[in-house]
């Protein structure tokens, strides 16, 4: 079932997001100090490609907390207000509940993504 729900995420928006994520990414990787930020960019634009039938365990320490703060600064509320949007979109249907439901974790992810594992 994840699989139809991943193959319907991706047609409903799931490459624009990835897509943005990697823009993201690579506007990180113009400075070293950016380097970091870029690389979990580019984690967070394949989760977006398959987010059904899987998990986010979020946790970390003050390193996650430094890299979380300038991520919100740079990209984390655009992208937050984006999927919280579109969650609200997709949320007025019964059939778009889940991928409303997975907008809405994306929204909380896309804010603090640093410390998070993805299983």
């Amino acid at each position: 079932m994840s699989t139809v729900a991943n193959i319907v995420w991706i047609i409903l928006g799931g490459v624009f997001t990835a897509l943005w994520w990697c823009v993201a990414g690579m506007l990180c990787y113009v400075t070293i100090v950016g380097i970091p930020l870029g690389r979990q960019a580019f984690k967070m634009a394949a989760l977006t490609l398959a987010p059904f039938g899987k998990t986010v365990v979020y946790g970390g320490g003050a390193p996650s907390l430094v890299a979380n703060v300038v991520w919100l600064v740079i990209a984390g509320i655009p992208m937050a207000l984006y999927y919280a949007v579109a969650g609200v979109l997709f949320c007025v249907t019964v059939i778009g509940l889940p991928p409303g439901i997975q907008l809405f974790k994306m929204a909380k992810l896309s804010l603090l993504p640093f410390g998070a594992v993805v299983r």
